[in-house]
C-alpha cells in the first residue's frame, strides 16, 4: 500500500512543486484548501475543501483520517496543529523569518540591522517588539508543545510563479512602460535571503526524505546565492533583452536608446523606491542556511540567477492586473510623474554640488590594486 500525504494549500507558489516531488516518491496526496483557488498542475488529485483558519472545520473535513506525512504550508497553524495530532506520522511545517527579532524593524537592534547571517538561535520577537513578529514566533512554540517532533521551515520572501510579493515587477512594469530610467536606494546595495518556489519546495522534500535528521527542528530556507537589489535590476532587464548602466556608472560613448539606468538616490529621499526593499531601512536580511545544507544535504535546483530570469518570464506571460492585488500588496502606485519630479531634482541637486578642490586626494588605501588605485610609493613594502 501507497504511503499517503496530506497537503494544506497546495495551490500557491510552492504547494504545487512540494506536491509533485510527493508524488514523484510514490505517495498518495490529498489536497486540503479552501477550494477558492484551482490550479491545473493540482487538479488530478483529491481534493478536500474546509476552511483552513479553523481547526474544528478541518477536523470534521478529514473526519477519522490518517496519513504517513502532512505538509502545512497555508492555513492558521495554531488551529492546524492540534487538530492534526494523532492523524499523522510526519509533521511539516511553513512558518515565516519574521519570526526574528528586527525582521520587521531593523531599530530593534543596536546598532540598527540583523546579525548577518540570520541563524536558527538568533533572538527571535518579543510581545513588546512587533505585535506580528511576536505572534508568528508564538505560533512556532505552540506548534512543538503539540508535535514535538516536527520539522519547521521559516521561509523568507518567496519570489516565481504565483508570488503574492513581486519584487521584480518594480523592474518589469517600469521598463514594459518604457521607463529607461529606474530609481533605486543606496546603489541597491541592500542583500536579502530570497527563495525560489522550486527551491523552497526542494527544502521541504529533503526532510520528508530525511525525517530523522529533520525531526524537532526549524530550519531557515531560500536560496544559497542572495542577490543585491541592483543585481536583481540588472538580471531583469538582461532577461527583457536591455543593456543597463549602473549607479556611479560612465561611458565614453553615448549610451544607446534603449539602455536602462539605474539611478541611486538616498533612501530616506527616494518614497518611490520603498516598495522594493519591503522594510524602513536599506539594512541586510541574511538568513544563515548552514543549517538546512549540512544537516538535510540542501543546495538549489533552481540557481539565483536563473531564477530571476525565469521569474520576468512569468511576469511578461503573466502580468499582474494594474492596481489588482499583487500591486496593492506590493504597495507600489507606479507614478511615474512623482518618479521624474525626484528625478529632476536629483539630477539638478548633483549638478549644484561643488567640487571640492582636493589638495591630497584620498585613495582606496596602498593595498588595493583594483580599478582607480594609486600606484605605490617606492618606499612601500606590500
Amino acid at each position: 500500500m501507497a504511503s499517503t500525504a496530506l497537503v494544506i494549500g497546495g495551490t500557491g507558489p510552492t504547494g504545487p512543486h512540494i506536491v509533485a516531488g510527493l508524488e514523484h516518491r510514490g505517495f498518495e496526496v490529498v489536497v486540503l484548501h479552501t477550494g477558492r483557488h484551482e490550479i491545473d498542475e493540482v487538479a488530478h488529485l483529491e481534493h478536500i475543501h474546509a476552511d483552513v483558519r479553523s481547526g474544528d472545520a478541518v477536523g470534521e473535513a478529514l473526519g477519522d483520517r490518517r496519513f504517513d506525512v502532512a505538509v502545512v504550508t497555508y492555513g492558521r497553524l495554531r488551529e492546524l496543529a492540534p487538530t492534526l495530532v494523532g492523524r499523522t506520522g510526519q509533521f511539516v511545517s511553513v512558518g515565516g523569518a519574521p519570526a526574528y527579532r528586527g525582521y520587521f524593524d531593523a531599530d530593534r537592534w543596536d546598532p540598527p540591522g540583523l546579525p548577518v547571517p540570520t541563524a536558527e538561535d538568533a533572538p527571535t520577537s518579543g510581545e513588546a517588539e512587533d505585535g506580528k513578529s511576536y505572534r508568528i514566533r508564538r505560533t512556532e512554540e505552540y506548534l512543538f508543545d503539540h508535535h514535538p517532533q516536527a520539522t519547521h521551515f521559516r521561509y523568507p520572501y518567496v519570489y516565481g510563479p504565483r508570488q503574492m510579493v513581486p519584487r521584480e515587477w518594480y523592474f518589469v512594469r517600469r521598463m514594459l512602460d518604457g521607463r529607461h530610467r529606474i530609481l533605486i536606494p543606496d546603489g541597491g546595495l541592500t542583500l536579502a535571503t530570497f527563495g525560489y518556489v522550486e527551491n523552497l519546495a526542494h527544502a521541504v522534500l529533503l526532510a520528508v526524505d530525511q525525517p530523522d535528521a529533520a525531526a524537532g527542528r526549524i530550519f531557515n530556507a531560500g536560496d544559497v546565492e542572495a542577490l543585491t537589489l541592483l543585481q536583481v535590476g540588472q538580471l531583469c532587464a538582461a532577461e527583457l533583452g536591455f543593456p543597463t548602466l549602473g549607479p556611479g556608472a560612465s561611458s565614453d560613448t553615448k549610451p544607446a536608446a534603449d539602455t536602462i539606468e539605474f539611478v541611486s538616490v538616498p533612501f530616506e529621499l527616494a518614497p518611490p523606491t520603498h516598495p522594493v526593499v519591503f522594510q524602513n531601512r536599506t539594512t541586510h536580511r541574511l538568513l544563515d542556511l548552514s543549517r538546512l545544507r549540512t544537516t538535510l544535504g540542501y543546495t538549489d535546483v533552481v540557481p539565483a540567477r536563473d531564477a530571476v530570469r525565469r521569474t520576468v518570464r512569468w511576469l511578461v506571460e503573466n502580468p499582474p492586473d494594474p492596481g489588482g492585488i499583487e500591486e496593492q500588496v506590493l504597495e507600489d502606485p507606479f507614478n511615474y510623474r512623482d518618479e521624474d519630479l525626484l528625478l529632476d531634482a536629483w539630477d539638478s541637486a548633483r549638478a549644484a554640488l561643488e567640487v571640492v578642490p582636493y589638495t591630497s586626494r584620498p585613495g582606496f588605501g596602498l593595498h588595493f590594486g583594483g580599478p582607480g588605485a594609486t600606484r605605490p610609493r617606492p618606499d612601500t613594502r606590500i
